[in-house]
């Protein structure tokens, strides 16, 4: 397998289209119109998009009906025929049917093709009369209903393309983790193992839960976030964990994220040096430290469990990676520990450009220049102010006076540079520096 399937974006819609097009006289035809497919792409029917290279080589659409769906169209590029792509495709599909709680997905040839091969082995049943086939999902506890219990979700599938810069983690994170996910098959030839664990680490606000959300949105898995304080609020944390990760268990595939992950898995320390987890907030959430050694130990016990998953990850992070119990990050519970730091030079001007992208004459480098050291959140929160003031400058404006320029300008980013309070010390800098020598691990 060497494509990448997400879900249909409305930057898909033309080659889609295309797609249906091309095919209809290759014996993928449907029941449904070309009209009729290009109506339930814009009214945003559920749909996904195969990939390769970058250029799309399928598609499959469907339409909801309460909780019946109709598989309008599977439309595959001729060179990627009868190489699996129909029945991925399927699969995905049906993922996110399932997650919109429909029970029957059903599929109408107009006459006999290839395609009924892949729609018998995808588990689809003809009915009698015309080439009708129908599939029903079990009911009841289903993983539908563990994602729900969880708080998971299905992402929108672009969020791997709006993280602005941060190139160098990117590349990292494609290589070392999305491309091996999602394409298992390859990475086994060359005896790539995917990844089943990893822990992001970096200063507070460089963008480790958005780094995750992004994987998550571009393998098109479920994300459940696993919250440390909410699951102590259920009053024992590590029986809490036990049900959460009992659940998760039975979803087919998952991205599960823990952030500040120190708080249930710190240092095991001695007694008399337990004060200094309490400083961080651990000893109000665990009580004694025994109770604390009881929930990393829990953690440490689900963790190879998890990994027996063939289409899950987790994903921890945490703002100190020297806090972390050394036993909770040795190989062979997590893969990769990769570090998240303050964006470069480049990645702060691919942020600033996204931001200020209404107004063509901001000065980008004097931007770049004065926001070193801030994290992605530190610059969004710069950008927000910025934006007020200019549409704040807009409604005192004289109606007389002509209309203004929309969007901040360059000064009024400056200035609230100027007012900001960046997120990561200089002190921080040098510890996450010194962290990336003593535990990366890519």
């Amino acid at each position: 397998m060497n494509w990448l399937i997400h879900d249909y974006r409305e930057d898909d819609l033309a080659a889609v289209v295309h797609l249906i097009d091309s095919t209809a006289d290759l014996g993928q035809e449907s029941v449904f119109s070309l009209a009729e497919c290009i109506g339930a792409l814009t009214s945003r029917q559920p749909g996904v998009v195969a990939v390769s290279d970058g250029q799309p080589i399928g598609a499959a659409l469907a339409c909801l009906a309460g909780d019946r769906a109709w598989v309008m169209r599977i439309a595959i590029a001729p060179a990627w025929r009868g190489r699996g792509l129909a029945s991925a495709l399927l699969r995905e599909l049906e993922r996110r049917l399932v997650a919109a709680r429909v029970r029957r997905i059903a599929y109408v040839l107009p006459e006999e093709e290839l395609l009924e091969e892949g729609l018998r082995n995808a588990g689809y049943a003809r009915r009698p009369a015309v080439a009708y086939f129908e599939k029903t999902e079990p009911a009841g506890a289903s993983a539908t209903a563990s994602l729900d219990e969880l708080g998971g979700q299905l992402l929108p599938g672009d969020l791997w393309g709006k993280v602005a810069g941060m190139e160098a983690e990117k590349d990292v994170i494609e290589r070392r983790i999305v491309r091996p996910l999602a394409e298992p098959e390859r990475a086994a030839r060359h005896g790539v193992r995917p990844p089943r664990a990893i822990t992001l680490f970096g200063p507070p606000g460089t963008g480790k839960t958005t780094f995750a959300r992004a994987v998550a949105s571009r393998l098109g898995w479920p994300f459940v976030e696993l919250l440390p304080s909410r699951l102590a609020d259920e009053g024992n944390l590590a029986a809490a964990l036990r049900t959460a990760f009992a659940r998760v268990g039975e979803l087919e595939r998952v991205l599960v994220f823990i952030d500040e992950v120190e708080e249930i898995a710190p240092v095991r320390s001695l007694p008399a040096q337990a004060g200094t987890a309490g400083a961080h907030g651990t000893a109000g959430m665990h009580g004694m430290p025994g109770t604390t050694h009881g929930v990393t130990n829990e953690l440490l016990k689900l963790i190879p469990r998890f990994r027996e998953g063939e289409e899950r990850l987790l994903v921890c992070a945490t703002n100190s990676i020297r806090s972390l119990d050394p036993a909770f990050l040795r190989p062979g519970r997590f893969d990769c520990l990769i570090p998240i730091g303050t964006p470069d030079a480049a990645a702060r001007s691919a942020i600033w450009s996204r931001y200020a992208a209404l107004r063509p004459d901001v000065d980008l480098d004097a931007l770049v220049a004065a926001s070193e050291l801030l994290t992605p959140a530190d610059i969004e929160h710069v950008a927000r102010s910025a934006a007020q003031a200019a549409f704040e400058r807009d409604l005192a404006a004289d109606p007389g006076s002509g209309s203004t320029p929309a969007g901040a300008g360059t000064a009024d980013y400056l200035d609230a540079l100027g007012r900001c309070r960046p997120t990561v010390t200089p002190a921080m800098v040098e510890e996450f520096t010194a962290d990336i020598t003593a535990h990366a691990r890519l």
